[in-house]
């Protein structure tokens, strides 16, 4: 049945053809449609990335769009922790053997809510920052910034490099029933495709 068919058979026009009518149920299946994709889009996606030097050594900034599933949202309000990879390397191309990967880098963001403080929380290492919605929590999370992920003499200069990037949800770190949910479900699938890109430093 098509969505013309059924806003017609709830906002049925009059025998006259009361033109209001018609245009309720036009604008209602525009707005339908409009909206719809939009609930569906749920996962990762990186909208930018970079590798930049700093005094110390090398560090990442990047930019990612996340959607949490209804799944995950329930589950964090109930208590349950979710674990996040950020994932970077940075290989150099080697046309007589496999690529040389001198930068292989890792870090784990926790995100967690306290139903008795009404109090949500990101944490990375030993580090924290406290929210009171889940919606500044993703913000926070969506922004990577001032990273290190090698020293200055690691990455040397004027040779291109291909830089990969991603992030995932730890299912692994669930608590053991929800690892089981995960491998039958996915809606607890919530990953970013690699985003790779050269750079030359």
């Amino acid at each position: 049945m098509s969505l013309a068919t059924i806003f017609s058979s709830l906002f049925p026009a009059s025998r006259g053809g009361d033109r209001i009518f018609a245009l309720l149920r036009a604008c209602l299946i525009v707005a339908f449609v409009s909206v719809a994709p939009f609930a569906a889009a749920e996962g990762i996606t990186i909208n930018a990335a970079s590798v930049e030097p700093s005094e110390e050594g090398w560090q990442v900034q990047a930019d990612f769009d996340i959607q949490f599933s209804p799944r995950l949202e329930e589950a964090v309000n109930s208590g349950v922790p979710l674990y996040f990879v950020v994932e970077f390397e940075l290989s150099k191309p080697r046309w007589y053997w496999f690529d040389e990967k001198p930068v292989v880098q890792s870090r784990v963001y926790k995100v967690s809510y306290t139903p008795l403080l009404r109090q949500y929380r990101l944490s990375v290492g030993n580090n924290y920052q406290n929210f009171t919605r889940l919606e500044e929590v993703t913000r926070a999370l969506s922004r990577v910034r001032d990273w290190y992920v090698a020293d200055r003499g690691t990455i040397k200069k004027d040779i291109p490099y291909q830089a990969a990037l991603r992030m995932r949800l730890d299912t692994a770190q669930l608590p053991k029933p929800f690892q089981v949910n995960a491998i039958a479900s996915r809606d607890w699938t919530l990953t970013s495709d690699w985003h790779r890109w050269s750079t030359t430093p």
